[in-house]
């Protein structure tokens, strides 16, 4: 359900805004603009490849494990790095995720990012579909901003960025996007910052309120 709401919602909100900018006939279809959008990503199409072949793992491994584990979860996937997201309702659902998530060919890294809790229902993930397309929008249409180089999901109001950053100054764009959407409590930030030689992500963890939290 998160995965079906999550792209009704982006579709929803980048038609009207194309709609409003009188963008729509330059707006390519089908394969011509999933190589569009391959083109300008920072990841080689054959990156990109196995990316996609990772998540399928990932996802038909958890589908097997455990039906309701695979509807609670987010999978994000980024040159080999796997973010997986979500709140599910016991310690040992969130370890066999991560396990499962080890088990596709191709991982480099897994970061895990599930929290156990009060899992919600529709009206949690229908939240938080268009919290995620709200920022999608807002950075497609940032020019300072290669949207294509980030991956974006949003949890319970927290929004988990991955993907490759062309300088620092870039991703503190995103994130003041990402924070600035209505209804986001926090920011988490998996990025990677293209030439640093930092292997960490430039800024983890900004909450809503600006206020900056882990290094």
């Amino acid at each position: 359900m998160r995965r079906r709401l999550g792209i009704l919602a982006t579709a929803a909100l980048l038609g009207a805004a194309q709609l409003q900018t009188g963008c729509v006939a330059g707006v390519a279809a089908g394969g011509a603009a999933t190589a569009g959008v391959l083109g300008a990503q920072e990841r080689s199409f054959a990156q990109a490849a196995s990316d996609a072949k990772i998540r399928a793992q990932i996802n038909d491994a958890w589908l097997r494990a455990d039906e309701r584990m695979y509807r609670l979860t987010s999978l994000q996937v980024w040159n080999g790095r796997v973010l997986v997201s979500g709140v599910v309702p016991n310690e040992d659902m969130r370890v066999l995720a991560i396990e499962k998530a080890w088990t596709a060919e191709g991982v480099k890294e897994v970061i895990n990012e599930i929290r156990v809790g009060e899992t919600g229902g529709a009206g949690a993930f229908t939240g938080d579909a268009w919290i995620t397309a709200k920022l999608k929008t807002k950075l497609t249409f940032d020019k300072e901003v290669n949207a294509a180089n980030y991956s974006i999901d949003t949890v319970h109001d927290v929004i988990y960025l991955l993907g490759t950053a062309h300088g620092r100054d870039e991703l503190q764009r995103v994130i003041d996007h990402a924070r600035n959407v209505s209804g986001v409590e926090r920011v988490v930030s998996h990025v990677r910052v293209r030439d640093s030689g930092d292997q960490k992500p430039a800024r983890p963890a900004v909450p809503a309120d600006g206020a900056q939290t882990g290094t």
